[in-house]
């Protein structure tokens, strides 16, 4: 972009990649780095820090010597990488010292990152249009696009306040013209163009002018000197991160001497207390989910064993709290590759359940674990978890029995072999019973406050309980408004202290109570690990709407059919309307694509005469998803794979008969009531603690 660049940087590769040949190299081009990190900081302090990262980045991401004569365009990569992080954690204290700045940094720091970074390295680094873009990942079209939009967005920040009005289709020229690179035709079909258009003329004087401003002010900063203590600061610090390592090193050393002792005192206190296979156990453990509890210090390693018939029941873990009790347990078939799973429905007692366990509460259910990592590895063991009542005590002594195991085919994970799984279910008898020592682990409530809306319908947050085995969320939503109300909010994630938290993939959103229309519910999120709760926010997925819209069809059987009739944005056709016993009518609408609703809910009204009708109603659908790919449900469809799935109705089929003996049906009028709609979203609220 510049015709003379600022201290380019040699071709020849760095032969040594130690820290300190790394300092060597950046003191010899520390010029250029200088002032490209202007263009993000101010204060030395930052710049020094920022040099610092960056030194240790390349010699940690290119760990040896390279013979690339690319090698620069990787350290100018890593620098921008560090210059993004560093302005990301410094950005207040940057903005405190803005009004420091001189005028041009002032212009940059109001463009956009990228297009601050496109001309950065294209006027004040100086690389070609191409190096810049391959060092910023983006094709050649996007690097231009960057450099007039940042041009472009420069103008007033410079002080030109001509408005710039010109073609569009020109103006993504400008720079090739300005440069001289473009082709000789494609040159003159421009001047031409530029020479009858007075808006072009002004644009791209305009655009001129801020271009040479910024070659300008290119030239001007090559005797920009760097503060003469800069890079001693800067390698005074890694000298001493380099002292503080050495002297780590000797205390290893001197800790290996120690470790065949302490070793020996964890054996002696392992066959004491157990709490050495605790630790081991919560870092061998194949069960990823039971391997984050027991890492975090929640439940022990049990491993309690029964078998019967060459298969083996080991009881796991148990991990309980006041929401629930969590058994992880792994089922071996020793005879055969078979792999079976417990059904808590069928074959599974806790024999003293009444004694010990609290009845008030709602027992949850966990479908089988397919996709864990665990079970895909041998075919004859599964390991799984069932969710147990709480205790009404603090401990306990679980007494249990199964005596039936559901056998599984997880070798093959397709959504066919699981529905066969349960439509033809096969069982193992035996009998397998355990006594399994149980703690229950306290919980905390919090108080929340937090408001937002849905589709207009008022949301408000009003406690989290931070279980160990489970996190939950309690909401409410206000169903007082006069033709509409929500039926079903779900959520995709919780963000606690920064940490993310998703929502159950099975949810069980539990009512709670209603209270002046206020309707509370209960979401559940995968368990949290960390403090008490400061910063929260959760991120909505979906909710399931009702919208009242009353209209009425008249039905008349002398007339023919089909007809035709507007609802909800969507034509809508009675297919058919046939008197007889039974009568039957049937309404569709095929139509998918930006429909409003899902479906709409209907009575078929007559005069009543003769008496009441019976009525029967068949309904047809698909499955639509975001891109209006649809699915039939009479095949299986794995709905975890489908973005944001739809249930749309696409027929209604219903039959009439009258109450009356030898009397026919005769409907008058179809009274549509409303319909409902399922809102997809990722608004994020933030929430606060009480």
């Amino acid at each position: 972009m510049i015709p003379a660049k600022i201290e380019p940087i040699s071709k020849k590769p760095i032969m040594n990649t130690g820290v300190e040949s790394i300092a060597d190299w950046f003191n010899q081009h520390k010029q250029s780095f200088y002032i490209l990190g202007c263009t993000y900081f101010r204060i030395q302090e930052q710049m020094e820090e920022l040099f610092y990262r960056s030194i240790l980045k390349v010699h940690k991401e290119i760990p040896r010597p390279t013979k690339e004569p690319l090698f620069d365009t990787r350290v100018a990569s890593i620098f921008i990488q560090t210059c993004r992080e560093l302005s990301k954690e410094t950005g207040m204290k940057a903005s405190a010292e803005r009004e420091s700045r001189p005028d041009f940094f002032k212009a940059l720091d109001q463009l956009k990152e990228d297009e601050r970074e496109a001309i950065a390295l294209a006027f004040i680094k100086g690389m070609s249009r191409a190096d810049a873009g391959q060092l910023l990942n983006v094709s050649p079209e996007t690097m231009n696009e960057l450099l007039f939009s940042g041009i472009q967005s420069l103008k007033n920040g410079l002080g030109y306040r001509q408005s710039m009005k010109g073609c569009k289709s020109y103006q993504e020229k400008y720079i090739d013209y300005l440069e001289g690179t473009m082709a000789r035709p494609e040159k003159i079909d421009f001047e031409i163009h530029v020479y009858h258009c007075r808006d072009c003329q002004d644009d791209l004087a305009t655009f001129q002018e801020v271009v040479l401003t910024l070659k300008n002010f290119a030239e001007g900063i090559k005797n920009f000197r760097v503060p003469s203590n800069f890079m001693e600061n800067v390698e005074a610090r890694l000298a001493e991160r380099d002292k503080k390592r050495q002297e780590k090193l000797k205390k290893r050393k001197r800790i290996g001497f120690a470790f065949a002792g302490i070793f020996a005192l964890l054996i002696a206190i392992e066959v004491l207390t157990g709490s050495f296979s605790n630790v081991y156990y919560a870092h061998a453990e194949e069960n990823a989910e039971l391997r984050g509890f027991l890492r975090h210090g929640f439940g022990k390693v049990l491993n309690l064993e029964a078998e019967s018939g060459g298969v083996k029941v080991r009881i796991k873990s148990v991990i309980a709290d006041e929401v629930q009790t969590l058994i992880f347990y792994e089922v071996e078939d020793t005879a055969e590759d078979y792999q079976y799973m417990i059904n808590i429905h069928d074959g599974f007692s806790v024999e003293n359940m009444g004694e010990i366990m609290n009845r008030d509460t709602q027992q949850r259910f966990y479908p089988p674990h397919l996709e864990w990592e665990a079970n895909k590895k041998g075919k004859n063991v599964y390991r799984g978890k069932v969710s147990l009542l709480p205790l009404k005590k603090e401990n306990g002594t679980i007494k249990l029995k199964i005596t039936r195991l559901q056998k599984l085919k997880l070798s093959d994970l397709s959504v066919q072999n699981v529905m066969d799984a349960y439509n033809n279910i096969e069982y193992e008898t035996g009998e397998w019973n355990f006594e399994i020592p149980v703690t229950r682990l306290p919980s905390a409530e919090y108080a929340l406050n937090g408001e937002t809306e849905v589709e207009g319908i008022p949301v408000r947050f009003e406690k989290l309980t931070i279980a160990p085995t489970i996190t939950i969320l309690q909401y409410a939503y206000e169903n007082g408004q006069a033709g509409k109300r929500m039926e079903f909010l779900r959520f995709n994630k919780l963000e606690v202290n920064g940490k993310k938290v998703k929502a159950e993939k099975y949810p069980n959103n539990n009512y709670i109570e209603e209270n002046m229309n206020w309707i509370s519910f209960q979401s559940q999120f995968d368990p949290f690990f960390g403090d008490k709760p400061k910063g929260i926010s959760v991120q909505f997925e979906s909710a399931l709407l009702t919208i009242e819209d009353l209209k009425t069809i008249i039905l008349d059987a002398s007339q023919s059919y089909p007809q035709t009739f507007e609802y909800a944005g969507s034509t809508i056709s009675i297919d058919k309307f046939e008197i007889g016993t039974p009568t039957t009518i049937v309404i569709s609408d095929h139509e998918i694509k930006n429909r409003t609703y899902d479906s709409f809910w209907f009575d078929v009204a007559g005069d009543y005469e003769n008496g009441a009708f019976q009525t029967e109603m068949y309904p047809e659908g698909v499955i639509v998803d975001a891109n209006g790919k649809k699915y039939n449900l009479d095949e299986i469809i794995n709905y975890e794979e489908i973005e944001n799935p739809r249930h749309l109705t696409t027929v209604n089929t219903i039959r009439l008969q009258s109450n009356q003996a030898g009397e026919i049906a005769i409907p008058k009028r179809l009274v549509l009531q409303g319909y409902n709609k399922t809102k997809y979203m990722d608004d994020v609220v933030k929430i606060s603690v009480k």
